[in-house]
């Protein structure tokens, strides 16, 4: 048998096995390190400023005509900075019709399909997204509330309007 064949994988796999084995922290990274110390910088007094908390003011309202119903949901950016919105999919919202007795007699996303997409929104500072949409129900008579979800995942909203139908 011919040592050669048998020597040369056998050392490309001891070269591979010693490159992927275990080793210390002081050896897996070799990190230049800076020998001047670090200058400090000069202590500044800093008066403190009234920061505005990026936040959101939402504003949820409805109208009932006859068997029609109207959602809108206003998503106000009250401060100077741009509030970027974080959702888990391609649903942004939804909207949600509860009856007297809180059981749920329409849901809007109910049925639809989304992108299975994370999505990115932003509301430029002082500016208002607007979502609306618009159903046909036959609801009885009664009370009701219907629910408004943003749901995105770093500001999420949820609203409640109570309504009659007569």
């Amino acid at each position: 048998m011919n040592v050669r064949n048998l020597l040369i994988p056998l050392l490309c796999l001891g070269a591979v096995a010693f490159a992927c084995g275990p080793r210390s922290h002081s050896e897996a990274s070799l990190v230049s390190v800076n020998i001047a110390p670090p200058v400090a910088a000069p202590a500044v007094k800093k008066t403190p400023k009234k920061e505005q908390q990026v936040r959101v003011d939402p504003k949820f309202t409805i109208s009932v005509e006859h068997k029609s119903i109207r959602f809108a949901l206003d998503v106000a950016n009250p401060t100077k900075k741009d509030v970027e919105l974080t959702f888990p999919d391609g649903q942004t919202h939804d909207f949600i019709v509860l009856d007297s007795v809180g059981r749920e007699v329409y849901r809007w996303g109910e049925g639809r399909m989304f992108t299975q997409s994370v999505q990115n929104r932003t509301i430029d500072g002082g500016e208002t997204m607007h979502i609306t949409e618009q159903t046909t129900l036959d609801l009885a008579p009664g009370s009701y509330v219907a629910v408004a979800k943003l749901r995105s995942t770093n500001f999420p909203v949820q609203e409640r309007v109570p309504f009659e139908v007569k």
